[in-house]
C-alpha cells in the first residue's frame, strides 16, 4: 500500500474543467463505466501486482536460498532487503523523471526493465550477485510507486478516483501476497532458482499487460527538473517536525514487517514445529489481513484521532509479537495475523497523516514517507535476521518490540506537543 501523490492541481478540476451550475461537465477524465476507465484500472492493478511479485520475490524463499547457498538468515535476507534499499533509493529521481518525461513512459520502462532484471536472476552465480541485481531490481522498480497514483489523478475524474487508487492498492497486496508465495512454493519443490524464474514470469505477464492496456496520458503537462528546487522541497519537508515524526512511524512500523517476515519462514520449519517449506511459505497468506485492516484504519482513525489510531496499531502489532514468543503453533499464528494487523493499520494511519500535513510539494512529501518506509524495510528485516542467527525467534521479536517502543515514544511525545501547544492556546 502506497501514499497517494496528493497534489491538488491533480487531484481536483481546474478552472477550466470544473462544472459550473447549468453548463454541461467537459472535463474528459476517465470515468466509470467508460472504456478508458476499465483500461487505466486493469494497467495499474497489473502495474501493482508486476511490482510486489518483483520487491518480495525472495522473501518468501529464504530459508531454501540458506540451505542450498550455505548462508545464515542475515546473508540470506539480503536479497529481500537490497531490493526494498534500491527501491527507497530510487524513488526521488524517479518521481523527477516522471515530471519531465511523462507517467507511461517512465512507469513503462521501469516495469519492463525490472521484468528483465528477473529473468537474470536464476542465473545468478553467488551471493554477491544476485543481491547486486536486486539493487538495480529495486531501483528501477522505483517509477511505479514514484508515478502510478500521479497518474491515476491526473488521467481519473475525481469522482472515480478513490476506486481506482482502491484497484491499485489491491494490485500491490495481492502482488505482495502473489509473490511470495509462487516464489516459496515452487522453490520448495524445485530449488530457489525455480522459484525465481516462477517470479520472473507471473511479474513478466503482468508488465506486458500494463504495457497493453494503458490508456495515452491526455493530461499530462511537462515540467522541467530543477535540482535546486526539489532540494529546498525537500529541506522544507524535513525541517517539518510532524513529517519527520511521521516518517520515523513508517520507517519504525516497516522494520517491525521486515524483520518479522524475513524470518518466520526459518522458524515455522525449525523445531518445535518442523512445518515441510510448502506450508512454511504458505503463511504469506496472512498478508491479506492487511487488507481490511488498512480500510479499518481509517474509521479507527475518525473515532480515536490520529495519534488515537497509532496507540492502537503499536500496541497490536506488540501483542502480537509477545504472543509470538511462545512455543505454540496457534500463538505463533496469531500473533503474525496481530502483527500484521497492527503494522498495516499504523502505515495506513501515519502515511494518509503525510498527504494532509504537507501544504506544498505533497509528491515529494509523500515520496520522502516511502524512502523511510522500505528503508525500515531493509533495516529490520537484516537485523532481524541476524538477531534470529544469533539467538532464535526471541532475537527477530525483540527487534520488533524495540522498533515498537520506539514508535510509541513518537506518539507520545506528539501527544505531549499538542497538550502543551492547546494550553499555551488556551492561556493566550
Amino acid at each position: 500500500m502506497q501514499p497517494a501523490d496528493t497534489r491538488a492541481s491533480a487531484a481536483t478540476p481546474d478552472a477550466s474543467t470544473a462544472r459550473t451550475p447549468g453548463t454541461p461537465d467537459r472535463d474528459d477524465r476517465h470515468r466509470p463505466g467508460g472504456r478508458g476507465f476499465r483500461r487505466a484500472n486493469l494497467a495499474l492493478f497489473a502495474a501493482g501486482i508486476a511490482t510486489f511479485v518483483l520487491l518480495y520475490s525472495t522473501q518468501g524463499l529464504l530459508p531454501v536460498l540458506s540451505a542450498d547457498l550455505d548462508l545464515t538468515p542475515g546473508q540470506a535476507s539480503w536479497t529481500a532487503s537490497a531490493a526494498t534499499l534500491g527501491l527507497a533509493l530510487g524513488l526521488l529521481p524517479a518521481s523527477a523523471l516522471s515530471d519531465k518525461y511523462g507517467r507511461t513512459a517512465v512507469m513503462t520502462a521501469s516495469v519492463l526493465t525490472a521484468s528483465a532484471l528477473a529473468v537474470a536472476l536464476p542465473f545468478a552465480p553467488d551471493l554477491t550477485t544476485l543481491v547486486v541485481l536486486r539493487v538495480l531490481q529495486g531501483a528501477a522498480l522505483a517509477g511505479l510507486p514514484a508515478t502510478a497514483m500521479a497518474y491515476l489523478a491526473e488521467e481519473v475524474h475525481p469522482s472515480a478516483l478513490a476506486t481506482a487508487m482502491g484497484l491499485y492498492v489491491a494490485g500491490n497486496s495481492i502482488g505482495g501476497m502473489g509473490g511470495r508465495l509462487v516464489s516459496g512454493w515452487t522453490a520448495a519443490a524445485l530449488g530457489w532458482r525455480w522459484g525465481l524464474a516462477a517470479s520472473a514470469a507471473l511479474a513478466l505477464l503482468a508488465a506486458l499487460a500494463f504495457r497493453l492496456l494503458i490508456p495515452a496520458a491526455r493530461h499530462f503537462a511537462p515540467a522541467p527538473v530543477d535540482p535546486r528546487a526539489l532540494a529546498r522541497t525537500v529541506g522544507r519537508h524535513l525541517r517539518n517536525p510532524l513529517l519527520v515524526r511521521l516518517y520515523a512511524l513508517g520507517l519504525l512500523f516497516m522494520a517491525v514487517f521486515g524483520a518479522v517476515y524475513n524470518t518466520v519462514g526459518y522458524r515455522l520449519i525449525a523445531a518445535p514445529f518442523h512445518l515441510p517449506e510448502s506450508v512454511a511459505a504458505s503463511i504469506f497468506v496472512v498478508y491479506l489481513v492487511g487488507t481490511g485492516t488498512s480500510a479499518a484504519a481509517g474509521r479507527l482513525s475518525g473515532r480515536l484521532g490520529r495519534r488515537g489510531a497509532l496507540y492502537v496499531a503499536i500496541g497490536v502489532t506488540a501483542a502480537g509479537l509477545l504472543l509470538s514468543l511462545a512455543d505454540s503453533l496457534v500463538c505463533a499464528l496469531l500473533g503474525l495475523v496481530l502483527i500484521t494487523a497492527g503494522f498495516f493499520a499504523g502505515h495506513a494511519t501515519a502515511s494518509s497523516a503525510v498527504g494532509r500535513t504537507a501544504t506544498e510539494g505533497r509528491a515529494q512529501a509523500s515520496a520522502l514517507y516511502l524512502i523511510a518506509y522500505y528503508l525500515g524495510n531493509s533495516l529490520g528485516g537484516t537485523l532481524g535476521a541476524d538477531a534470529y542467527h544469533s539467538t532464535g525467534w526471541p532475537g527477530a521479536a525483540t527487534v520488533g518490540l524495540t522498533a515498537m517502543t520506539l514508535a510509541a515514544a513518537v506518539t507520545l511525545y506528539a501527544t505531549r506537543q499538542a497538550r502543551t501547544t492547546r494550553q499555551a492556546v488556551a492561556d493566550a
